[in-house]
């Protein structure tokens, strides 16, 4: 129950950030969830990693994030090497040389794997807000679709090492609704995509969407922790909530900024 009103009140707040909010509006927005995530993240890390410093506590990644996501695109990769660099460079001061390649490694993965998806996000949106839309939302029908089909009907484990609790049937439910929902949505919102492009299109997000939730569940496991926090009663933390948004974003934006599918 709780994880469904989390999901009701979410949706239309969601809704008008992404399709109707001003510019300034939804880069506050996008900012401040993408920090969350961040930190979250870090938050898993470091729980890796417990033997070295709290990677939550080093603020040059949650800086370079930032700027990652609102300096001029061209210049997007060339910062983010040097920000690698940098990092490598910091990670000296630890006293155990151990820890220099994970602690890098993690400062710099965080950086790619948030705020990278998150600027493909703003440039999907630039192309067409309704494009972001469909690439967050086939997910988020696709998430609880795999959810209480595989609750209900799941009796085949998909990956029990990464997570015992998702399952086969979960999989093909995900996969089934939400090319349902975005077949639909493209059909009415883009009409000169055609039909089989469309499928194919819904098919490679949920695709992408469900790689982003299981490369989550196998950190988190790792890391020994559930969850990625408790900010999201029923969902866990927001890191919980986009990881499959943070696949399947880059993937639709490549593919429509490249002429892939029409738009």
């Amino acid at each position: 129950m709780k994880r469904l009103i989390t999901g009701l009140l979410l949706t239309p707040f969601f809704f008008y950030i992404v399709c109707f909010a001003p510019q300034q509006v939804f880069q506050a927005t996008l900012v401040a969830v993408a920090l969350l995530c961040y930190y979250e993240f870090l938050g898993i890390a470091s729980a890796t990693f417990p033997q070295y410093e709290n990677l939550t506590k080093t603020f040059t990644g949650y800086v370079a994030g930032v700027i990652v996501l609102l300096m001029p695109l061209g210049q997007v990769g060339v910062f983010v090497l040097l920000f690698a660099l940098l990092s490598f460079a910091l990670s000296l001061r630890h006293s155990k040389l151990e820890a220099v390649l994970p602690m890098t490694a993690c400062s710099v993965l965080g950086v790619l794997y948030v705020f990278g998806s998150w600027r493909c996000a703003v440039e999907l949106r630039a192309i067409s807000p309704w494009w972001l839309l469909f690439a967050s939302a086939v997910n988020w029908v696709g998430d609880s679709a795999a959810y209480y089909v595989g609750k209900n009907f799941g009796r085949h484990k998909l990956s029990p090492v990464i997570s015992p609790g998702k399952t086969w049937e979960g999989t093909v439910g995900s996969l089934i609704f939400s090319g349902i929902a975005g077949v639909t949505f493209l059909h009415f919102m883009f009409p000169r995509v055609p039909a089989w492009e469309s499928v194919l299109l819904c098919a490679a997000a949920n695709a992408a969407g469900q790689v982003g939730d299981l490369c989550e569940s196998a950190i988190k496991r790792g890391a020994g922790v559930k969850d990625s926090s408790n900010l999201l009663p029923g969902h866990g933390g927001w890191l919980d909530r986009v990881d499959s948004s943070l696949f399947s974003i880059p993937l639709v934006y490549w593919l429509i900024k490249f002429g892939w599918f029409q738009n």
